[in-house]
């Protein structure tokens, strides 16, 4: 009975010694230099199923013992790196991630469009090829002090910026493009102008640093969330700071002039009317419909708006995505009405009708098409600078905000006409400085009319 019983005994320990082992989560290998690598298995790469293995090299000590004690610690330290999940776990990179955030990402297609102008341009040079686990808030901040220097990534080389990529002769004239001073003709020779200089450096815009790190922020955020990464680099990150808004609308002067050279064509000068007294913006306008207004309540209502890319236009819901009435003044319905029966004359000049939804301001007779937004932005341009005048189509939505403010109209009726958010916040923090004017105006006014309490003189 012993003797089965130490047999079995036997078998059993046979059994355990042969039986599949776990799996080592790490090991320290000498080097020649008598240096230690330590490497830790930290999981599969969730991408390619490859092996993350967290790699560290420890410098010879006096004896080999410190060494390896020392190569111990930095082992331990490495698992719990990993069992704390602090480890990434694929070795997918920026480029990678920001891809796959794009595809999932839901905004508004011009919006996607000047985000993916900036990742082209500023995101995949720099930091798209690092895996996205090696990101550190000073490889962050590194990229946004590098913008700030310079929008072309130049890092101090010094290189001739050409203005296309095609070829061209960029230090002579070529035999098509002659200079205009050889002629008879005295015009300015824009080829000129647009001849190829060397680099100068011009730092990124605030806002556009900001927009940089909103991307950045959105792709990590996501990464966590797939389980790509354990923690964001980027909320460590301090967030560039918002830009102060500017706006500089056209003085009174100004905008009189401006609507006065508009006028020479009757349609562009309704067009530019209309804006200057809605503050509307341009797509909204563009996006106007016949029967969004209702002319005998004197009364428009905003609900759709026409996004472009270079030639590329489409419909949309306003940038609030929410539709909005304004009231129109006597004087402007007025305008409308001709506009209207200019618009009815050309239909039936060539024997058809302005459509019930067509628009109210189109290039064809049938008003079926909507006027291109880079088209009114453009020629807006040119007659300001035949004015002299330094000022853009979207100044005209400053001045009726400021004008507003200043006949004493409260912040959030002047928000409602223009269709901004937030009750009125986004209309204080833009146009803080005239506010304050206004209500020092207003401080006056009641100072003037304040009754004066009877003091009696000093000493008397």
């Amino acid at each position: 009975m012993a003797r089965f019983v130490a047999r079995a005994g036997a078998n059993l320990r046979h059994v355990a010694s042969t039986g599949p082992r776990r799996r080592a989560r790490g090991n320290i290998t000498w080097l020649s230099s008598g240096s230690a690598r330590v490497s830790v298995y930290a999981g599969v790469d969730q991408l390619t199923g490859k092996q993350i293995r967290l790699r560290e090299t420890v410098a010879a000590r006096a004896t080999r013992r410190e060494t390896e004690r020392e190569a111990q610690k930095v082992q331990t330290r490495l698992l719990n790196q990993v069992d704390d999940r602090r480890s990434p776990r694929t070795e997918a990179t920026v480029n990678e991630l920001l891809d796959r955030w794009l595809d999932v990402l839901d905004i508004e297609r011009k919006t996607r469009a000047g985000y993916v102008s900036k990742i082209e341009k500023h995101v995949r040079p720099t930091i798209g090829r690092l895996a996205v686990g090696r990101v550190k808030v000073e490889t962050v901040e590194g990229l946004y002090g590098s913008l700030r220097r310079c929008r072309d990534h130049c890092r101090g080389r010094k290189f001739v910026q050409h203005r296309t990529e095609r070829e061209h002769v960029c230090d002579e004239h070529s035999s098509r493009r002659r200079c205009a001073k050889d002629g008879e003709s005295s015009a300015p020779c824009r080829w000129c102008e647009r001849v190829c200089r060397q680099h100068v450096c011009t730092p990124l815009s605030a806002g556009s640093i900001r927009v940089v790190h909103a991307i950045l922020s959105g792709a990590f955020r996501r990464g966590v969330r797939w389980g790509w990464i354990s923690t964001s680099p980027i909320d460590q990150v301090e967030a560039p700071s918002v830009p102060r808004p500017n706006p500089a609308p056209p003085s009174a002067d100004e905008a009189a002039d401006l609507l006065t050279e508009a006028w020479k064509d009757p349609d562009w000068g309704t067009f530019v009317w209309f804006t200057m007294t809605t503050g509307a913006r341009r797509g909204e306008v563009c996006g106007l419909r016949w029967n969004d207004l209702d002319l005998s309540s004197g009364v428009a209502t905003f609900r759709s708006s026409i996004g472009q890319i270079a030639g590329v236009q489409w419909e949309k819901d306003p940038k609030t995505h929410q539709h909005r009435r304004v009231t129109l003044d006597p004087e402007l319905v007025e305008v409308l009405v001709e506009h209207r029966g200019r618009c009815d004359d050309r239909a039936r000049a060539v024997d058809t009708k302005v459509r019930r939804d067509g628009f109210v301001f189109s290039p064809v007779p049938d008003c079926g098409r909507q006027t291109s937004p880079d088209t009114v932005t453009q020629r807006y341009g040119r007659m300001a600078t035949r004015l002299g005048i330094r000022t853009h189509l979207h100044c005209l939505r400053h001045y009726s905000a400021t004008e507003l403010i200043a006949a004493g109209v409260d912040i959030r009726t002047v928000a409602g006409r223009l269709g901004h958010a937030g009750g009125g916040a986004t209309t204080l923090r833009t146009y803080t400085a005239f506010v304050l004017e206004a209500d020092q105006r207003a401080a006056s006014a009641l100072a003037a009319r304040r009754p004066r309490p009877r003091r009696s003189l000093s000493g008397g």
